[in-house]
């Protein structure tokens, strides 16, 4: 499930350069700013010309590189990448302490009354569509949340950090789900016949020395899935 990007340039691309550098530059403005937590994401270390596979370790050490996003038409990814690279750059000229937070897609309760494209694919799941032979990441909204505040909190906290509490195909997700709620009409066929997209690991430890115990997926999908309900969207 891929949004669909007319203009990637005025789309994407120079509201997350141009807001990010806005902000930063703010902050050198301010002498009562003592530290700067950027939210990036997943997507800005997943395109790094390295394969993802079953024994791949992701961490954060890991950027995207911008050809790659671009040949494939990952304007999102492309935009989160330049919108960190320039990051680092203006904070290492201007003497800011920065950190970035790079969570995968964020599930959990919803604070907004529609839904956002992290907890599309699950909604579409529990309505019944054939899944998409992907990966994706996946972590609650609460440890992204406190993510953010340990970052900035901890004096020692530095560099990047990857959120990301369990990565799996859909394929499994859907078997969560079904587990999760035997009543729902959960279609377990795939929307093709291809071979499935494999799967690739992503290092907690760094995320962790921020004090992070992240929750379990199944938890995180129960939450979802009743906050759907709360709100009326299922």
């Amino acid at each position: 499930m891929l949004r669909v990007v007319n203009d990637p340039q005025a789309e994407l691309l120079d509201p997350a350069v141009k807001g990010t550098l806005n902000v930063l530059q703010s902050c050198v403005k301010s002498p009562s700013v003592k530290r700067v937590v950027l939210t990036s994401s997943i997507s800005a270390v997943l395109y790094a010309d390295r394969p993802l596979t079953p024994n791949a370790v992701v961490d954060e050490t890991w950027f995207s590189v911008a050809d790659s996003c671009s040949k494939l038409e990952r304007w999102y990814s492309l935009s989160k990448t330049l919108a960190e690279d320039e990051a680092w750059k203006f904070a290492k000229k201007n003497g800011i302490d920065m950190v970035s937070i790079l969570p995968s897609r964020v599930a959990g309760p919803l604070l907004q009354p529609e839904v956002n494209e992290s907890v599309k694919p699950i909604l579409s799941l529990i309505n019944g569509a054939p899944f998409p032979n992907r990966v994706f990441g996946w972590v609650n909204v609460k440890d992204v949340a406190i993510a953010h505040i340990q970052a900035y909190e901890i004096p020692t906290a530095s560099g990047r950090y990857l959120i990301v509490e369990r990565v799996m195909h859909v394929s499994e997700l859907v078997r969560i789900l079904r587990n999760l709620y035997p009543s729902l009409q959960i279609n377990d066929e795939c929307e093709d016949d291809k071979p499935f997209v494999a799967t690739y690991q992503v290092s907690k430890e760094k995320a962790e020395s921020l004090g992070i115990e992240f929750t379990p997926l199944e938890v995180t999908l129960k939450e979802t899935v009743e906050c759907f309900r709360e709100k009326n969207i299922l």
